[in-house]
């Protein structure tokens, strides 16, 4: 491909983020570590190692779309891999210690080794729609779900099922729903997945009151972050 077009994330100017550009790798990550109902030490952490992580990937994919779709698989990997992350034990007996810089480039190289890629044709991941921070924590409070809860969003984000649709897969289960039934689980599920969001990542991300949060998030977000490929 041709020169690095690195993504420009526009929360790494929120007066959230900006502040934590004055601290250390190490701060970060201890935050992170221990601070799991804030999202902004994730996204600090991904803002500051954009550069690095996207340029690897860059020089390794066919196409802009496989690029922020693996960038975006990379760093799904790294959130859930940062929490129980030890630096010094996951370094070799017999080498200086690993720093995060180091840790981030050794995973991204994995992964670029490891990952199979979709076509670019069956890719519908928009780094826009989706940013990896948000889709993250998304991803993380759809987990949370009750199951019954979490397949009917899945259907109807992903996949686009109508109610009725739902409705009736449920039934051929074994489940007695009906379509109304789904669409009332589907706000409940909406209005448990926008409470799961750390409050910080709902302020970087919607900037709104939280009454008014959760239409947005229903209606327009989950679409693009469940719907990745």
């Amino acid at each position: 491909m041709s020169n690095v077009q690195i993504p420009q994330f526009p929360e790494v100017r929120h007066p959230l983020i900006a502040p934590l550009a004055q601290r250390s790798d190490e701060e970060l990550l201890r935050l992170f570590q221990e601070k799991a109902d804030e999202g902004r030490y994730f996204t600090a952490i991904l803002c500051r190692y954009t550069p690095v992580v996207y340029t690897l990937i860059w020089h390794s994919t066919r196409s802009a779309v496989q690029a922020d779709y693996l960038f975006s698989l990379v760093w799904r990997h790294v959130f859930y891999e940062l929490r129980g992350l030890d630096l010094k034990q996951a370094s070799p007996s017999d080498a200086p210690e690993l720093t995060l810089q180091n840790w981030l480039i050794n995973i991204t190289a994995q992964s670029i080794n490891q990952v199979a890629l979709p076509p670019v044709e069956e890719i519908q991941y928009s780094i826009k729609a989706a940013p990896p921070p948000l889709w993250c924590y998304v991803e993380q409070a759809l987990d949370q779900l009750p199951p019954r809860q979490r397949l009917m969003t899945i259907m109807a984000q992903t996949y686009h099922w109508s109610e009725t649709r739902i409705a009736a897969y449920l039934q051929a289960e074994g489940e007695q729903v009906s379509a109304d039934e789904v669409q009332g689980g589907l706000q409940e599920a909406y209005q448990q997945l926008e409470s799961s969001l750390p409050p910080d990542l709902r302020t970087i991300y919607f900037d709104e009151p939280l009454e008014e949060t959760q239409a947005d998030l229903a209606e327009s977000d989950l679409a693009g972050l469940l719907g990745k490929s």
